[in-house]
């Protein structure tokens, strides 16, 4: 079950939102739990088991490391259960990436079954394991209440494609939260805007991509227009999915973080790194490049670990060489930069650098969504006119002609430019009647795009 789906808006979020309202106090996490289970078990019942004894082993991990945590017992039961989680994620995600690997590199051919990989593990083991970090660290208390972790880890909105949140973030807010019409209005604003982005414009983009794989003969604009809109489609698809989940935690009562801040404004890797997907960037951080030295080793081992962290985020969005590559495509980019590159990018016109960043970013992305690396190069060899296809042609005249505006709003829209004059028209108090009035425009128009469309992918979920 997606968030932009006829399922969700009309049947199973009314639901959930009388249902719970109407609980007592001391019920309502009781009724988001059922809730955040039955709608994990819609999407993925088979491995609903799977989810649930994840659940239970971090819960008693948990106890456990609190109990013993100052002894060598606790260390023991601390990396007994974060391999557990890195084992499970590793099973179901990456064993067919090894098996195939290692038919490869022996030259076998055997019958192997291929796994099924569980929708939302990379992101609920994440979580998971930042409880257990924390818990050894002393830096919060387990957590007593197995209703209360088990929402932590499973509660919905934030399920299946993060953001990743920190348990210490809101371990309050699972004990004793406030609940406001103020809130609740909030969370509606912010859903329906990431519903608008996702249904008008991510959709929207996407299909510019099979427009260009389908293209008998494609020409160097052509494979741009396709780059281009894949990377604008990611980003609207993903920090839309981050908007909606926003949204639907501030009307259960919880405050998650930001996950994006306009990365394409970005005039650096380094600093699009620090504005995109900023959850997975932080986890990173804070639980295996500062554990591991972070900068305040020797130059040498410095390198290393960027290069782990990079080589693992590029692995955590999936099991495929492409992916392997992407990451170290970035690690080597964040070296340079700090090495030199990134003084340079300082001295330049801030248009140069900005031009540098989205180059480097799009070319990035078309790795990011090739089937191969043989695929991606191909891609963009053409992009750069090397393997002889021609700059243009009429159909690829037509198709900017065609998408020429939706990429003209795709464009502004990742920029901060309707935030702030948006938060301009608050100075008029008429506008606190038109403000409700656009809104549920854009819920209606949205919602007629649902019905009526049958292109609604969630790029994500393969991860």
């Amino acid at each position: 079950m997606v968030f932009s789906s006829v399922t969700f808006l009309f049947y199973y979020l009314p639901l959930v939102l009388m249902f719970y309202y109407a609980a007592p106090k001391a019920l309502k996490n009781a009724v988001l739990l059922v809730s955040s289970f039955l709608f994990y078990f819609a999407g993925e019942p088979k491995f609903f088991a799977l989810f649930f004894v994840s659940i239970l082993l971090n819960y008693l991990a948990g106890r456990a490391i609190e109990k013993y945590r100052t002894t060598p017992h606790g260390k023991g039961v601390f990396v007994l259960s974060v391999a557990t989680n890195l084992l499970l994620l590793g099973v179901f995600k990456y064993a067919n990436f090894f098996v195939d690997g290692l038919q490869t590199l022996l030259q076998l051919n055997m019958a192997v079954v291929k796994l099924a990989l569980p929708i939302g593990i990379s992101f609920y083991t994440f979580q998971a394991i930042s409880y257990l970090v924390d818990v050894y660290r002393g830096e919060v208390p387990a957590q007593k209440s197995f209703i209360n972790l088990a929402l932590y880890i499973s509660l919905f909105p934030q399920l299946i494609a993060g953001p990743i949140v920190r348990y210490k973030t809101i371990d309050d807010a699972l004990d004793s939260r406030t609940h406001t019409s103020e809130l609740f209005v909030e969370g509606i604003q912010r859903f329906t805007v990431g519903l608008g982005k996702k249904i008008l414009l991510a959709n929207q983009l996407g299909e510019t991509w099979g427009l260009i794989l389908q293209a008998k003969e494609p020409t160097v604009m052509l494979l741009w227009l396709g780059a281009v809109g894949f990377t604008l489609q990611i980003y609207f698809d993903f920090s839309a999915y981050s908007d909606m989940a926003i949204g639907l935690g501030k009307m259960f009562g919880f405050d998650f973080n930001e996950n994006f801040r306009h990365p394409f404004m970005s005039k650096s890797i380094t600093e699009f790194w620090r504005r995109w997907h900023i959850s997975l960037g932080t986890w990173f951080r804070d639980y295996l490049y500062i554990p591991l030295g972070g900068n305040r080793v020797s130059k040498l081992r410095w390198c290393i670990n960027i290069a782990i962290v990079w080589l693992l985020t590029g692995l955590w969005h999936g099991a495929a060489w492409q992916f392997v590559l992407w990451g170290g495509f970035f690690g080597v980019l964040l070296v340079l930069e700090k090495a030199f590159l990134g003084k340079v990018l300082l001295r330049l016109p801030a248009f140069a650098a900005h031009i540098y960043m989205m180059v480097t970013v799009i070319l990035s992305f078309v790795l990011f969504n090739s089937a191969s690396i043989y695929e991606a190069i191909r891609f963009i060899s053409g992009m750069f006119a090397m393997n002889g296809l021609p700059l243009m042609d009429a159909l690829t005249v037509y198709y900017y002609k065609s998408y020429g505006i939706l990429f003209l709003l795709g464009t502004i829209g990742s920029t901060d430019i309707i935030q702030k004059e948006v938060a301009k028209l608050y100075r008029f108090k008429a506008f606190e009647l038109i403000k409700p009035l656009a809104l549920f425009s854009l819920l209606i128009l949205s919602t007629a795009y649902l019905v009526d469309a049958s292109f609604n992918p969630f790029l994500y979920f393969r991860f």
